[in-house]
């Protein structure tokens, strides 16, 4: 199939474009491993990057403060900057005490998911593919369990691991999304 000369712009892009989505891919793929590998690591970078953030919220909020909107804005706005600020500075200076309370956090959030997706089984009990919900649903509750109740030793691995994997799973859908725009093109 020939292309027509004002696609062959598009083509020469589209490949560029999935050149550096498959190199952006890979790396992800590599972060993932490297985290998995040294998740005490990967948290602890976690925690440091939620301290900058919380640093950097605090901020917008202090200047956004005095943008107007009368006195009860004002003081509402100064409040949350200075505990954003608080919070960063907290995480940042005390970076094991912040993974730890980070993933008490998590083991909590995770167990509160574990019982939504049980009344979500309950709930749809008979119907097609309700069954995944349950083992969704168990699954979900020994991992919460497991950051939970072996809290605090669960701050060593648990952020880092659940980061690595994350960054593994994105890199591998990059990846493929990349390959397949290449497919297309040479299709």
């Amino acid at each position: 199939m020939a292309t027509s000369p004002g696609l062959r712009g598009a083509e020469s892009f589209v490949k560029k474009a999935s050149g550096w989505y498959t190199a952006v891919a890979v790396a992800f793929i590599i972060l993932g491993i490297m985290a998995i590998v040294e998740p005490g690591v990967a948290g602890l970078a976690v925690t440091v990057l939620v301290g900058w953030l919380l640093m950097f919220g605090g901020a917008a909020h202090l200047v956004a403060a005095f943008s107007g909107g009368g006195a009860g804005r004002v003081i509402w706005h100064v409040l949350i900057g200075i505990l954003y600020l608080a919070g960063g500075l907290y995480f940042l200076m005390h970076p094991l005490l912040g993974l730890g309370s980070l993933t008490l956090l998590l083991g909590v959030i995770i167990l509160i998911a574990a019982v939504f997706e049980l009344v979500a089984y309950f709930r749809s009990r008979g119907t097609n593919g309700s069954g995944w919900l349950l083992m969704n649903a168990l699954i979900t509750l020994l991992l919460g369990g497991l950051i939970y109740f072996h809290w605090p030793s669960s701050s060593v691995w648990a952020i880092g691991t659940l980061v690595g994997v994350n960054l593994i799973m994105t890199g591998i859908s990059r990846l493929m999304l990349g390959l397949a725009a290449r497919k297309l093109i040479t299709a």
